[in-house]
């Protein structure tokens, strides 16, 4: 119950700071998905071009999200080896471990003081790990519709006028 209470004050102390916003009003772009077969040289590219620092993976015949590729741990395994580019996504993504996780749907309505929650690793019923981003989708989780990263949560405070 106490954890319950401290979240519950946590999300009102930052509701003051968001004023009412939503990760609608974070204007997050698209989500860009590949495939876990995908060699991993084509999704670096593809996220280089359009500057992101995440990709979703969705599995080819059910679009099921499967899972992410993080560009930052992507460098480091291509440069310490483990990976090379000519792999495939697959040996470099991290799956979403579907059997006993509880799942915190963030959707374009969940207000930013529960998207800084769930960044922080806080949750109503306890602790998770942090997060660095948010894979946004409907609140079925059937259509990825896009990715909030933490740094956009920070870049929206400090455009925000104080009042």
């Amino acid at each position: 119950m106490a954890e319950t209470q401290s979240y519950k004050e946590l999300l009102a102390k930052w509701a003051d700071k968001y004023r009412g916003a939503i990760v609608e009003d974070l204007d997050p772009p698209a989500a860009l998905s590949t495939s876990p077969s995908s060699p991993i040289s084509s999704a670096l590219m593809a996220a280089y071009e359009r500057e992101y620092t995440h990709l979703t993976v969705v599995a080819p015949e059910t679009r099921a999200l499967v899972g992410y590729l993080s560009m930052p741990h992507l460098k480091h395994l291509l440069s310490a080896g483990t990976v090379r580019d000519t792999d495939t996504v697959d040996k470099a993504m991290t799956k979403f471990k579907r059997k006993g996780t509880k799942y915190h749907v963030i959707t374009m309505d969940t207000p930013l003081e529960e998207l800084e929650a769930f960044y922080e690793g806080i949750t109503e019923d306890g602790q998770m790990p942090a997060q660095d981003f948010a894979v946004v989708t409907d609140a079925g989780r059937k259509f990825v519709l896009g990715v909030a990263t933490k740094q956009d949560l920070q870049e929206f405070v400090k455009r925000r006028p104080v009042y």
